[in-house]
């Protein structure tokens, strides 16, 4: 088990239990945990971000996680007075966290699908590229989720394989296909 400070920081008892709630606002911290990333934000009581963190944990998943979300509650804790924090996870490697640190877990089709229904609801097609696995979910009367089996082409993983190969980055790669 790597350095237990992180669960202490996320389970650690209230220094300030005089304050009220509004003194100590709840910020919502959503944590996903893919197949080749972590990524981390944070949103206020009035949905706004107010951290957003993308990190490729290259194979060493436990020891990013500890990274990018001490970095986030030490951020909020700069940014607030006691922060309550309202923690969920996702993403292929989620499951594992949520258990770890004892915070729940949500499938990542059903997030992903719950925060396009909310905040675009007009969408008629979400297309998400994981690290392995490429999702599509329709929009309509009923909900149609489709998801590739067992190829890695067009995900995450292939294009950081093609960069490599045309020794660039992902954003590299933006610019080659503008200039193309």
């Amino acid at each position: 088990f790597p350095d237990l400070s992180f669960e202490k920081q996320i389970h650690r008892p209230s220094m300030n239990s005089h304050l009220s709630p509004k003194e100590s606002p709840i910020i919502k911290v959503g944590v996903d945990v893919g197949s080749t990333t972590v990524k981390v934000v944070a949103l206020d009581s009035n949905e706004n971000s107010v951290f957003e963190k993308y990190q490729r944990h290259l194979a060493d998943v436990r020891k990013t996680i500890v990274q990018v979300v001490t970095e986030c509650i030490d951020n909020l804790e700069k940014q607030f007075n006691n922060p309550r924090l309202n923690i969920m996870v996702t993403g292929s490697g989620g499951l594992a966290l949520s258990q770890w640190i004892s915070v729940p877990f949500v499938q990542e089709v059903i997030a992903s699908t719950t925060a396009v229904k909310k905040y675009i609801p007009k969408t008629d097609v979400a297309i998400e590229l994981g690290g392995e696995d490429a999702k599509i979910t329709y929009f309509s009367d009923n909900v149609e989720q489709r998801m590739n089996g067992t190829c890695a082409g067009g995900t995450g993983a292939f294009i950081d394989q093609m960069a490599a190969l045309l020794e660039t980055d992902s954003n590299g790669l933006n610019e080659l296909a503008k200039n193309s």
